[in-house]
Order: structure tokens, then C-alpha cells, then sequence
């Protein structure tokens, strides 16, 4: 399970559907804080629509 909080970038280009996207998603994190629900993996430019099915394989935590 890769958390989106605390993932490299790295990390998150190895989740199949965030592949290529891992620097961007870092970014977004870094530029608006933490994440606190999947759904804001559609404000990363590029992935908009394209993480249906990863609850799986991707977390977010409170801390």
C-alpha cells in the first residue's frame, strides 16, 4: 500500500495507474499540503479521471 503522503516519487510511479506521474503528485503535495482523500489525485495535472480502481494500491493518512 503507498501512501500518498508520504511516498517518493518513486514510490507512486510504481502504483500501474500513477505511473509517469509520481514527480507531479510530489509536487502537488508539496505546493498544497497533505492529501485527505483520493479524490484530490484528480487536481494533479494529468491524472483527472484516471485513478478509478486504485484504492487498493494507494492510502492516505492523517499524520
Amino acid at each position: 500500500m503507498v501512501d500518498l503522503n508520504t511516498a517518493t516519487a518513486a514510490e507512486l510511479d510504481s502504483v500501474p495507474a500513477l505511473k509517469g506521474h509520481g514527480f507531479e503528485i510530489v509536487r502537488y503535495r508539496e505546493e498544497r499540503g497533505r492529501f485527505t482523500s483520493l479524490r484530490q489525485l484528480d487536481e494533479v495535472p494529468g491524472l483527472s479521471g484516471k485513478t478509478d480502481g486504485i484504492a487498493d494500491q494507494v492510502t492516505v493518512t492523517d499524520s
